[in-house]
């Protein structure tokens, strides 16, 4: 048995948290840069060139790349043969958030739905737990804007209508997007399940989370598809046109009711953040 403090926990969580909202990982800005290359319209250029600018500042000067700082979303491995000491897993995380936000001068953003009163430190986090074998605790931070978050969208498609159904609905709901969630975006698809877990899956398929090492063909075909439809749209940078309106697609799927086939859509902003915590 392996026994974790909530201590350590928590500045884990701390840290991975400031750093993925002051960092931008080596994907997100070889991506930013492949995106300018292959970019002919001149006001698309100029935003992707001051994004990229955006980046540079905000790790020189220890600040955050985008003022809304997000909703903590955490999805945790835990292993069977871990113990969490001195108080709860969620204890743990709450505490490291909370710390971040104080320590960080990070945005306060979390309010009660209804009354819409400011909780004052970025929690409750939003919280996923997988249990599996092993004496490994991983935890995957996630600063979700809601810029972006607003425009997800789940739909309840005719099993009949396919991978041409999958595409009207994504392109549709990108189209209807525009420039609200900050493109150039990262589209997450989950398809399959229940109209619950299709949301899961496209929040999992947007990070990463759990994805096979090696794509079967048709998703893959599937998310290049996708991201050729996306980008005819010439929403691009800022929403004001281009080749690049998604930087990235990928799709995740689960097996569904013979009735059925669930669609969800999460879209990420360019501020595309995350880091991985293993203890």
């Amino acid at each position: 048995m392996k026994k974790i403090p909530i201590e350590i926990i928590a500045d884990k969580i701390k840290s991975a948290y400031l750093e993925s909202c002051v960092m931008a990982d080596k994907e997100l800005l070889a991506l930013l840069q492949k995106a300018l290359r292959q970019e002919t319209n001149n006001r698309a250029r100029n935003v992707l060139k001051l994004i990229l600018e955006n980046c540079r500042i905000a790790k020189v000067k220890t600040r955050p790349m985008c003022q809304d700082t997000g909703m903590a979303v955490v999805f945790v491995e835990l292993g069977h043969n871990v113990l969490i000491s001195g108080g709860t897993l969620e204890q743990a995380i709450h505490r490291g958030i909370s710390t971040a936000c104080r320590e960080g001068y990070l945005r306060a953003s979390i309010v009660d739905p209804l009354n819409r009163k400011n909780t004052g430190d970025n929690t409750p986090a939003v919280i996923y737990t997988k249990l599996v074998a092993g004496k490994t605790l991983k935890m995957i931070v996630i600063p979700k804007g809601f810029g972006s978050e607003n425009m997800g969208q789940v739909k309840m498609l005719k099993p009949g209508e396919g991978t041409a159904g999958i595409t009207e609905f994504v392109v549709a709901a990108v189209k209807k997007a525009g420039a609200n969630p900050c493109p150039p975006v990262f589209l997450g698809i989950g398809i399959g399940g229940t109209l619950d877990k299709a949301a899961l899956l496209a929040k999992e398929a947007l990070f990463g989370i759990d994805l096979p090492v090696k794509k079967e063909k048709s998703i893959a075909a599937l998310e290049q598809r996708l991201l050729r439809a996306v980008n005819k749209l010439n929403i691009g940078p800022a929403g004001l046109g281009g080749k690049n309106t998604a930087l990235k697609v990928k799709v995740k799927t689960y097996p569904t009711h013979i009735a059925g086939l669930a669609v969800a859509i999460n879209i990420g902003c360019w501020c595309h953040r995350a880091k991985t915590i293993e203890i």
